[in-house]
């Protein structure tokens, strides 16, 4: 699975698990939600073992720019929140510092 599908999956989880929390605490849902919020989180710490990586922090590094991307989505999707040009100009920019990670020779 390539990378970026990996890393993809693993924002989706991510921002799952912790909107759950989010909910929880700041939007006066029912304990229950932690339930799948729990879930969500150990299945994107799962997800980020599968990539092919020497060394986690790397793997990290390059999964940041693919998780401020996929909060951006989020915010619009879930949140009804237009992200501005400033938003988008920080996601490209995260992007790009995450694909240079990825495709830098080693």
């Amino acid at each position: 699975m390539p990378a970026y599908l990996i890393y993809a999956l693993a924002a989706l989880a991510e921002i799952a698990g912790c909107f759950a929390f989010w909910a929880w605490l700041k939007l006066d849902k029912s304990a229950l939600w932690l339930v799948p919020g729990i879930v969500s989180l150990a299945l994107f710490a799962w997800l980020l073992t599968l990539i092919d990586s020497p060394a986690a922090g790397r793997a990290y590094a390059a999964y940041g720019g693919v998780y401020i991307a996929a909060s951006l989505i989020w915010l619009w999707l879930a949140e009804g929140v237009r992200p501005d040009r400033w938003d988008l100009a920080g996601m490209t920019i995260a992007l790009i510092g995450s694909a240079i990670i990825l495709a830098g020779p080693r």
